[in-house]
């Protein structure tokens, strides 16, 4: 009997988990938050706030990073793991940032606006009820390079900014990031003058934030080998990094538009994650 009540509880766990994904897939963002202006180029935040979120609280917040190879991307891209990390009491957002189709700009700017926005999101946490010491920064290929740069490298701060006040996230959720951007790696060509600077594998050091890294054995533009690499590397400097291998699948393979299951199997993951790190409550039944 206490077996059959367990199986019970499990399916209806599940049930309940696949249909509060299935909802959060469409709910579109809150609010719009300016954080940054360049020229007359607005950049801004799509926020996704919890139920009952009120400024005076101090909840962990999320800041993703869209892909595009630094060339395109929209912030709708990561608006299904916002609403649901929204819905498990974070204040989710997506990010605007400059691409060379419409600002004609270069990954250093991509990587500038990447920490701007954790910045500002810091430097006003007691206004936007956010915890300022629980930030954490995700993202996919090219994104998901922007926010390991964030969490890596000491350059490319905007200097008019009050760099007293950390861009550093203080964990990191990434989907088949760009690690490298040495020799052979992705994207050397527009770096090759400053990749040592801007390349997250050779910027690893003890203050990188703890990371999650979820990347397809095919992924036709990041090797596997890159990533274990990587996760071989933040071990060497005492930092978790949990890294997720997924035999057979490409880049991209996480997207909700694939409709494979991957996108619900990460997101699972992922809050296994920032549960650990007490950026969310352990889900009930845990």
């Amino acid at each position: 009997m206490k077996k059959c009540h367990l199986v019970s509880g499990l399916i209806a766990f599940f049930w309940i988990f696949q249909s509060s994904v299935c909802a959060a897939q469409w709910r579109q963002p809150d609010a719009q938050w300016l954080y940054k202006t360049v020229n007359a180029t607005e950049l801004k935040l799509h926020v996704y706030t919890p139920e009952g979120h009120h400024t005076s609280d101090k909840r962990p917040a999320v800041i993703f990073f869209f892909g595009g190879g630094w060339n395109n991307g929209s912030p709708g891209q990561h608006y299904s793991q916002c609403a649901h990390l929204a819905s498990r009491g974070m204040v989710a957002m997506s990010a605007e940032y400059r691409v060379k189709s419409r600002n004609q700009t270069t990954p250093k700017e991509c990587v500038e606006d990447g920490k701007s926005a954790i910045r500002w999101v810091r430097a006003h946490a007691a206004e936007l009820g956010i915890d300022p010491t629980r930030i954490a920064a995700g993202g996919a290929s090219a994104g998901g390079h922007v926010a390991a740069a964030a969490g890596t490298v000491d350059s490319f701060d905007a200097t008019s900014e009050d760099l007293g006040v950390s861009s550093r996230p203080d964990a990191l959720v990434l989907f088949n990031p760009v690690f490298d951007n040495g020799p052979g790696g992705f994207g050397h060509s527009r770096v090759k003058a400053y990749w040592q600077d801007i390349s997250p594998i050779h910027n690893i050091s003890e203050s990188a934030p703890p990371s999650i890294v979820f990347l397809g054995t095919e992924d036709e533009y990041i090797g596997a080998e890159v990533a274990v690499r990587y996760k071989e590397l933040m071990d060497q400097s005492g930092v978790r990094c949990d890294l997720h291998l997924y035999p057979g699948q490409a880049h991209g393979f996480f997207n909700p538009d694939r409709k494979n299951g991957y996108f619900e199997k990460t997101l699972e993951t992922m809050d296994d994650f920032l549960t650990s790190l007490d950026f969310l409550d352990p889900k009930s039944g845990e």
